[in-house]
């Protein structure tokens, strides 16, 4: 059964930092492309950042580009995203996928809130 389940979500100020992780199984993580996306109430969801199978390539939202880094750890089928400068803006839940673009599967989703 695929599984992903995000954790390191929670309440941050303004220009703190928070770093997400995302554990996967069953399914070939090695194999695949992986993704974090956000949606905050009223909005559609948002894709923030897509890292290639391998982690040779990345891409980024603009709105996150340089505040913001994807990574993965294939011995420990887990997909992070570093978030430093942290923004109201940024304000949102937060979920994993696999998958560059178009994602296969979502993970549950954990709350990120930036304020003072």
């Amino acid at each position: 059964q695929e599984q992903l389940v995000e954790s390191g979500g929670g309440w941050v100020q303004p220009g703190g930092s928070l770093r997400l992780s995302c554990a996967a199984s069953g399914f070939n993580f090695e194999l695949n492309a992986m993704c974090w996306w956000r949606q905050t109430p009223g909005k559609e969801r948002e894709r923030v950042a897509s890292i290639s199978r391998g982690g040779d390539r990345t891409n980024y939202v603009d709105s996150v580009k340089g505040r913001f880094t994807i990574s993965r750890d294939e011995a420990k089928n887990t997909t992070y995203l570093q978030m430093n400068s942290l923004r109201p803006e940024d304000t949102a839940v937060y979920f994993c996928c696999r998958g560059w673009a178009v994602p296969g599967a979502w993970g549950q989703g954990t709350q990120v809130t930036v304020s003072s």
